[in-house]
């Protein structure tokens, strides 16, 4: 870190229940430094024992965000890197489990010289050096999320490890943000502060005194709480943020600044900083608040009961909206449940359907269904990493005239694997070293959409994934319409087809939404959304 000008630290830890917003407080203040010339980066420390979400279920975990040097992490990085212009990598995340993974080899290696190893000293300095070793000296601020929930046995570590942080580095380099809630009793008919006087009771038996609150609520939350929350829990009135829910997440730092919650942190942290430039977000939303239109896109996947399994794509249909002036009106439809009803009366409601990434075979039939739907009624469609694979299977079924074209992600023995490894592939023994993750480059033919939509040639996109489109059925294809139109530069892997003659049928091998931001959106998303409403 900088002799002359050492990164600060804030800490997000949360109370009461889970789910509150964490991330999204994280990334808000993140952007709100930002806006004063402010150098952020962010990190985030999960309790769970998982060494990543690579393998954990998204209807627990919701999606896995994935960082352009291929870092299988959390959701919330996705929020970091939508709300700043931090670029996460593998170093901003880490879990309990990566952090015992790293002690015990340690110890197997003799790295300890027989000593004892215990939570504390080893495992809190393990958790001490992943926090701080991230940190360059280019960074004014670093901001570290801690997961979980205050109370829970599981977040102890972390809040001694970052207790410690703060003994070593004093009060003027390290702030604690506590994100709790003051939930609505119906009954009495108002606001309770005791929660959040239980979980700051909490925070302060590991040793940490919060100096801010963010107190969550679903309504305005008068002064006369927040000044009572201030004295119960010993903070000062200025420092209780009321963070109420909104109608977009989009609005929450010009929320935060209003209430002078970036005043307090740089006061706090004696930071000289110019006054914020709030025009973007104020642009932002602007737009959010004066929609010109109403864009209806369905999302065909699997796990559309927990909408966070698709955040990002969520989020990047929203900054869609934010560019073009419309209101983007997502609907959730489940594949299963397009193939055992007529999938015609869910989906004529739409203006535009995506069919997102995935893995297995369940709810392969109703995917197929709605990108059979899009192609024969020219309605634009947008399939990503494995809505492109699906949207090739159908295509070769019904255009090519080989029904038993598939994947053999699922039929190994498939007749016609029209998706299939790639030769090199194929000699992994680890199917997690064949996986494709992280950024790749690709080159765009220039008489295609994709390029028209792109501006440029040579792009690169992050991907997560591991068969690809099979090569000895490119000419096939390109004879009857769908195309590749866009390539590896050494031109041996598809990365984006299209079907000529359509208004929009674009698919990807990669995930573009995970570079999108309301700030700028992404621009297949864009361009998808304005053909959708056209």
């Amino acid at each position: 870190m900088k002799a002359d000008r050492p990164t600060k630290f804030i800490f997000v830890t949360g109370g009461v229940v889970s789910s509150l917003g964490k991330g999204l407080v994280a990334a808000s203040v993140g952007a709100l430094l930002e806006t004063r010339g402010l150098r952020v980066t962010l990190l985030k420390a999960d309790p769970y024992l998982n060494v990543d979400p690579g393998t954990m279920n998204p209807r627990q975990h919701g999606e896995v965000f994935v960082t352009h040097d291929g870092a299988e992490t959390d959701l919330d990085l996705g929020h970091y890197e939508r709300f700043t212009n931090a670029v996460m990598s593998a170093d901003n995340s880490f879990s309990t489990g990566r952090v015992y993974d790293a002690v015990i080899t340690k110890e197997r290696r003799g790295d300890y010289l027989g000593s004892t190893v215990q939570v504390v000293p080893h495992i809190t300095d393990e958790i001490r050096r992943r926090i701080l070793a991230p940190v360059h000296d280019a960074d004014d601020i670093a901001i570290v999320e801690i997961g979980g929930t205050v109370g829970d046995i599981e977040s102890l570590p972390f809040l001694e490890a970052i207790r410690q942080i703060r003994s070593e580095l004093s009060s003027e380099h390290v702030l604690f943000v506590h994100v709790t809630l003051v939930p609505w009793l119906e009954a009495a008919q108002e606001l309770k502060t005791k929660p959040t006087q239980h979980s700051v009771k909490n925070l302060r038996q590991t040793g940490i005194q919060p100096d801010v609150l963010i107190c969550r609520a679903s309504r305005l939350i008068p002064p006369r709480v927040l000044q009572k929350i201030s004295m119960t829990c010993d903070v000062p009135r200025q420092a209780a943020i009321q963070a109420q829910d909104l109608d977009s997440i989009y609005k929450l730092p010009l929320h935060f600044y209003e209430q002078g919650l970036d005043q307090v942190i740089v006061d706090k942290l004696k930071i000289w900083a110019r006054r914020p430039d709030l025009s973007v977000w104020q642009k932002i939303s602007s737009s959010l608040d004066a929609p010109q239109g109403t864009c209806n896109i369905g999302i065909v996947g699997k796990y559309v009961d927990v909408i966070d399994s698709y955040k990002s794509v969520h989020e990047a249909l929203i900054h869609a909206g934010i560019a073009t002036r419309l209101r983007v009106v997502v609907s959730y439809i489940d594949a299963e449940q397009l193939e055992q009803q007529r999938s015609e009366e869910i989906l004529q409601k739409l203006q535009g359907i995506i069919v997102p990434g995935g893995f297995g075979e369940r709810g392969i039939d109703g995917k197929i269904q709605a990108i059979n739907y899009c192609r024969r009624r020219s309605i634009p469609f947008l399939g990503i990493c494995y809505g492109m694979q699906l949207a090739v299977i159908e295509f070769a079924r019904h255009q090519l005239h080989l029904p038993q074209a598939g994947s053999t992600e699922i039929e190994p023995q498939a007749p016609d694997p029209v998706i299939d490894l790639m030769p090199e592939q194929k000699t992994h023994v680890d199917k997690g070293a064949s996986m494709r993750l992280g950024a790749y480059p690709c080159k765009l033919k220039r008489d295609s959409k994709a390029f028209t939509v792109y501006g440029r040639e040579d792009i690169s996109e992050r991907h997560r994934h591991r068969f690809e489109f099979n090569n000895a059925y490119r000419e096939h294809f390109a004879a009857q319409g769908m195309y590749c139109s866009g390539v590896s530069p050494d031109d041996q892997m598809v990365e984006i087809m299209e079907l000529q003659g359509h208004p929009w049928f674009v698919c990807c091998q990669f995930h573009p939404e995970l570079q999108s931001s309301p700030r700028q959106a992404h621009p297949l998303f864009r361009a998808f959304v304005e053909v959708a409403y056209q």
